[in-house]
């Protein structure tokens, strides 16, 4: 049976910012005969609250990328979540990282954000071209 997790129980596991929840959150997705199914969605929340609770960018991607190699976690889309994590390891915004990771199969990404274009056109990511509109 898989089960589906939200983002506050991820945000307890890593944060550890409430002792009660984070046991319980700690129990279920350290159980390796259960099988947890975690949307991307989620995943993108989840950077969002990390950086909201003043976790740093690269430190935040490390922890989602730890967190899908767990036993228990299968993540939607885990592919481009791992290139997205590794892009913001290495700078990139997670948010912005994981959009580009999500257009793989596009051949631009059109964005007002000069600052994205910029990185994407310093970086070596397997993402789409981006570039802003004319």
């Amino acid at each position: 049976m898989m089960i589906a997790l939200d983002t506050n129980i991820l945000a307890r596991y890593l944060l550890a910012d409430d002792a009660g929840q984070h046991d319980i959150a700690r129990r279920l997705i350290e159980d390796a005969s259960r099988a947890y199914w975690v949307p991307v969605t989620v995943v993108l929340e989840l950077s969002w609250v990390l950086k909201g609770r003043g976790v740093p960018g690269p430190a935040a991607a490390r922890a989602i990328a730890d967190l899908a190699l767990l036993p228990s976690v299968r993540m939607q889309s885990a592919e481009a979540v791992a290139v997205a994590a590794r892009a913001a390891v290495d700078g990139f915004e997670f948010a912005d990282a994981l959009h580009l990771a999500m257009s793989g199969k596009a051949e631009q990404f059109l964005t007002f954000d000069r600052q994205l274009v910029r990185r994407c056109r310093a970086g070596s990511q397997a993402f789409p071209r981006a570039r802003v509109p004319d």
